[in-house]
């Protein structure tokens, strides 16, 4: 790629450790259930066939064709996926390495590594399109493990499930190219920090707290509410516009997995309803602060928030009318539009 031989500076700025942040993860990253060597073999062989197997349908409820090769699913343990995190976010915020330079950038690699090692046990698969000719679509076997454990549901039907959302954004990506592009440059606007007066952003912290004391607006609660608070206009804007393809994107790849429905999945209602139940458990104080502080509620949140939206739109005009919101940057849903669909059609289908 050429971003890895020809990359500009970032607007974050500070460099990052990324190899000891890749370290750390891995080395505080919680271990996965203990399952045999024919055991893992076996489910590393499944999401494998999985992966492939979920292509074809995903394209025929979608309505998204193109010609691009299917590539291989990257069949990873927790270490791994840290390893592919590490590697993937210094591509997109366009921050190199600083190993081999003291001590420049090592607190940002423990702090990262530190986060990735939380992350690592609840991600069950992901999409790079950052990474490889045609991106990279990662299933973290431990956590698919766990998880189907956990739940009580059919183990083959929920590897393929999960491999049905994750195929989703790599299709999402493939049929509209320009989406990582749009992502890259609106993670570098945001980026853009610029120097502004103090006496600026506490007026805009102070006005967000007067906001929430009068109800404010949902989509800036919790710990998003506060970081667009502390942004100037642009940045603020680039992280809507952040927030509001991550929804679409997470929305769409639940809708597409369900509505492939028992054919391909027998069991899919079940799944979907322990899951959901999932999602709603209670966590533990220190859990619940994690989340919040990492986005993890913010990203559970884009898949009901999304679903909801692509289920309205797809009711109303159908699959094909619905993909014209992969046609540019301006057909992207808005966000005064996301939970108002009928404000999207109007603007973009007329």
């Amino acid at each position: 790629m050429t971003e890895k031989t020809e990359r500009k500076s970032s607007g974050f700025g500070g460099a990052v450790d990324w190899r000891l942040a890749a370290r750390t993860g891995a080395l505080l990253a919680p271990p996965g259930p203990k399952v045999t060597r024919d055991v893992a073999e076996q489910v590393v062989a499944e999401l494998a066939s999985a992966s492939v197997l979920a292509e074809l349908p995903v394209r025929e409820v979608s309505g998204l064709l193109d010609d691009r090769p299917v590539p291989e699913a990257l069949i990873v343990d927790r270490p791994g996926w840290i390893a592919a995190a590490t590697d993937s976010m210094s591509v997109l915020t366009r921050t190199e390495s600083t190993e081999g330079r003291g001590l420049v950038g090592k607190p940002a690699g423990v702090q990262v590594g530190t986060m990735l090692a939380f992350l690592s046990s609840a991600i069950l698969g992901q999409y790079d399109p950052f990474n490889g000719e045609d991106g990279t679509l990662l299933l973290v076997a431990p956590n698919i493990l766990g998880v189907e454990r956990a739940l009580g549901v059919d183990p083959s039907d929920f590897r393929l499930w999960v491999c049905l959302h994750e195929v989703t954004h790599r299709v999402q990506f493939s049929s509209a190219p320009w989406l990582s592009g749009y992502m890259r440059d609106n993670v570098d606007l945001l980026g853009e920090m610029g120097e502004e007066p103090m006496s600026e952003l506490l007026a805009r912290l102070l006005g967000e707290v007067r906001n929430r004391r009068n109800g404010g607006d949902p989509n800036t609660q919790g710990v998003i509410g506060l970081l667009r608070a502390a942004q100037a206009p642009p940045q603020r804007e680039a992280l809507d516009r952040l927030l509001m393809l991550g929804t679409l994107l997470e929305g769409h790849a639940d809708h597409v997995m369900d509505a492939v429905g028992p054919a391909v999945v027998p069991t899919v209602a079940d799944i979907r309803a322990a899951f959901d139940r999932r999602r709603k458990r209670p966590t533990n104080p220190i859990q619940r602060l994690l989340r919040a502080l990492l986005g993890v509620d913010v990203k559970v949140a884009q898949y009901v928030r999304g679903k909801k939206f692509v289920d309205a739109v797809v009711d109303r005009v159908g699959v094909t009318e619905f993909n014209a919101i992969w046609t540019n940057p301006e057909t992207l849903p808005l966000l005064d539009e996301i939970d108002e669909p009928e404000k999207w059609i109007r603007r973009v289908l007329g």
